[in-house]
């Protein structure tokens, strides 16, 4: 059982002493650029259900939409767009392209943001504005213990790229920042992963991972890494969001986190210090 006040649960206690990697998730990770992301989504695929009239209420939608859009979270945005695809043709309507709903929920998402990307392009706002607290803090320790750091997301590669930069991220994760491509298919968290291994970069329990997502955490604890969850309560990020925590959990973090500011006893857990 989780304390009230807790800020950082500790489920396994799992040692990353010897980690020489460190794969980190984009959004709701380290970025909260796209925080609200999730509530133009779904939406925006309950609309597209409800269209086809089967008799399903505005409340079953949901419910069944958020649970598909959370699991794919950390996988090409393309994929939920997919699965958009399959639930319209599973009620009989004829589903558009998935490229066509991820534009679609694109172009929404980008008006959602468009004022947070010009606050940062202009300096109006510090990036620490749209940074999980404690974010910057935690890469320069992990640098400084002498990790490879990899940033990899399932949004685009080009506006993930651009967003890592107007944060001031980029210069920290040597080994690459890495996101969505069209080719979907020959790019994922997974075989970015298993390409890490295969150059003895570091074996799988040699790998550390930060993330708010299923996939990071699943794939990582499958080569037999350690995981950190970070359930995000976003946009503040002082407490964990329930909903997250127990997705992380079910998929073997190792640890729940809300934010960085715990970082000296994350420390403690992670490295033995």
């Amino acid at each position: 059982m989780r304390p009230a006040d807790a800020s950082l649960e500790i489920l396994t206690g799992a040692s990353a002493a010897r980690a020489r990697v460190a794969l980190f998730d984009f959004d709701g990770t380290l970025s909260l650029i796209r925080s609200g992301w999730f509530d133009v989504m779904v939406p925006m695929m309950v609309e597209t259900l409800l269209e086809l009239k089967t008799g399903e209420s505005e409340q079953e939608l949901t419910a069944l939409v958020r649970e598909f859009v959370y699991r794919l979270t950390g996988k090409q945005t393309i994929y939920q767009m997919i699965e958009l695809a399959r639930q319209v043709e599973l009620r009989g309507g004829r589903p558009e392209d998935p490229l066509v709903y991820k534009y679609r929920y694109l172009d929404r998402l980008h008006r959602r943001i468009r004022h947070r990307i010009e606050e940062l392009e202009t300096g109006a706002a510090p990036p620490e504005k749209y940074l999980v607290p404690g974010s910057r803090a935690l890469l320069e320790l992990l640098r400084s213990r002498g990790l490879k750091l990899y940033l990899a997301s399932g949004t685009d590669q080009e506006f993930m790229r651009r967003e890592a930069d107007l944060l001031g991220l980029t210069p920290y994760f040597d080994g690459g920042v890495f996101g969505a491509l069209d080719d979907y298919r020959s790019f994922s968290k997974k075989i970015l992963i298993e390409r890490i291994i295969s150059r003895a970069e570091c074996a799988g329990e040699e790998m550390l991972a930060f993330g708010d997502g299923y996939v990071e955490i699943e794939n990582v604890k499958a080569v037999g890494g350690v995981a950190v969850g970070v359930a995000t309560d976003e946009p503040e990020c002082r407490k964990v969001d329930e909903w997250k925590r127990q997705r992380l959990i079910a998929v073997g973090a190792d640890y729940i986190i809300p934010n960085y500011l715990c970082l000296d006893e994350l420390k403690r857990c992670l490295f033995g210090e």
